[in-house]
C-alpha cells in the first residue's frame, strides 16, 4: 500500500517537510511582501525604542502541534540580520499550553516590527498541523494515509502543505503541473474517461501520473481498465467502497492507488476499513482554527 502511495508523490510537495529550502527566491519574495504589508512606510512606534537591544520569547497558550519555527526564523532574518532566533521546539512536535517555543535576541525595533507577521504565520500553520494530527490519529494502524488538497490560501500553499506534513499527513498535488487529475468537466469535454487518459498520455512528460475522479462504480472501473495511475473515489459511502475496492484491485495490473474524497472527518475510521490507500480532505486547511501563541519581552 505504501509503495502505491509513494508512486504518486513525484512532486515538490514530497520534500516540503524534511527538504524544504527556506532560502528560495519565491519564499524570500513572499516574506518581504508580508513584512511590507504590515510595515508600510515604517513602524512609527520604533522611535520610542531608541536603538535598544531586546530579548523576547514565545509561549504556547494552547495544546497542539507546533509549526512555523523555520519560517519565523527566516522572516526575522529578512527584517534584520542582527536578530537571532533560537528554536526550542521542532516543527511537528506536540506542545502544551505554557511551553516556551522559541527565544529571540536583537534590536528591539526589529522584534516589535516582526512580531505580528511572525505570530500570524506560526499560529495559522500550527492550527493546520494540529488539525491534521488529530485526523491522522484516527487512521493510526490502518495503513491509510491522510492527504491534503489544492484548497489552500493563495500565496500560502507551500507553507500550508508543509503544515499538513508536520501534522503527519501527506501532500497531494502541489499544483496542476504535478499530475493530471481528470475531473467531471475533463471527462465530458474529452469524450469520456478513456479518451481523456489517452490524450494526456500523448502529451504529458513520461513520469507524469494520471488520476481520474470517479463519481460512479462504472467510471472507476473504466478508469482502471484505461490505465489510470490513481482513482479518486468521490462521495462514495464506506459500504460501497467495501465492495468496489477489491474489484478495482483485481482489474489493475499496475497497482492503482485508490483514494476516497468527500469524507466527513468523523467517518475516517469507517473509510479506512475499506481497503483504500488514501483519504484526501481539505478540512485541516479550511476548517482549522489558529493555535494561540504570545510573544513576551524580557
Amino acid at each position: 500500500m505504501c509503495s502505491r502511495v509513494s508512486a504518486l508523490g513525484n512532486s515538490l510537495s514530497e520534500v516540503v517537510k524534511s527538504g524544504v529550502d527556506w532560502q528560495t527566491p519565491a519564499l524570500t519574495r513572499a516574506l518581504d511582501r508580508w513584512l511590507e504589508e504590515d510595515l508600510g512606510r515604517g513602524d512609527l512606534s520604533a522611535a520610542a525604542l531608541q536603538d535598544r537591544q531586546g530579548q523576547a520569547h514565545w509561549i504556547a497558550k494552547q495544546d497542539g502541534r507546533f509549526c512555523g519555527g523555520q519560517v519565523v526564523k527566516r522572516l526575522f532574518q529578512r527584517l534584520d540580520p542582527e536578530v537571532q532566533v533560537r528554536l526550542l521546539i521542532e516543527d511537528g512536535a506536540a506542545i502544551s499550553s505554557g511551553d516556551r517555543l522559541l527565544e529571540l535576541v536583537g534590536p528591539a525595533a526589529a522584534l516589535v516590527a516582526g512580531e505580528r507577521t511572525a505570530l500570524n504565520l506560526a499560529m495559522r500553520l500550527s492550527g493546520i498541523a494540529t488539525a491534521t494530527a488529530s485526523l491522522v490519529a484516527d487512521l493510526e494502524g490502518s495503513g491509510v494515509r491522510l492527504a491534503d488538497t489544492r484548497k489552500t490560501t493563495p500565496g500560502l500553499r507551500v507553507l500550508e502543505k508543509y503544515a499538513v506534513r508536520c501534522g503527519g499527513g501527506v501532500n497531494h498535488r502541489m499544483g496542476l503541473d504535478d499530475a493530471a487529475m481528470l475531473k467531471e468537466n475533463h471527462i465530458a469535454w474529452a469524450g469520456g474517461i478513456t479518451a481523456a487518459i489517452q490524450a494526456v498520455r500523448q502529451r504529458a512528460p513520461w513520469p507524469a501520473r494520471v488520476i481520474v475522479e470517479a463519481e460512479t462504480a462504472a467510471q472507476a472501473i473504466e478508469a482502471v481498465q484505461a490505465g489510470a495511475d490513481g482513482v479518486l473515489l468521490d462521495e462514495f459511502g464506506p459500504n460501497q467502497l467495501r465492495d468496489l475496492v477489491p474489484r478495482l484491485r483485481q482489474l489493475s495490473s499496475t497497482g492503482v492507488v485508490l483514494e476516497a474524497s468527500g469524507v466527513q472527518p468523523e467517518a475516517l475510521k469507517a473509510y479506512a476499513a475499506t481497503g483504500i490507500d488514501l483519504i484526501s480532505t481539505s478540512a485541516p486547511v479550511t476548517r482549522s482554527r489558529w493555535l494561540d501563541f504570545s510573544m513576551r519581552f524580557s
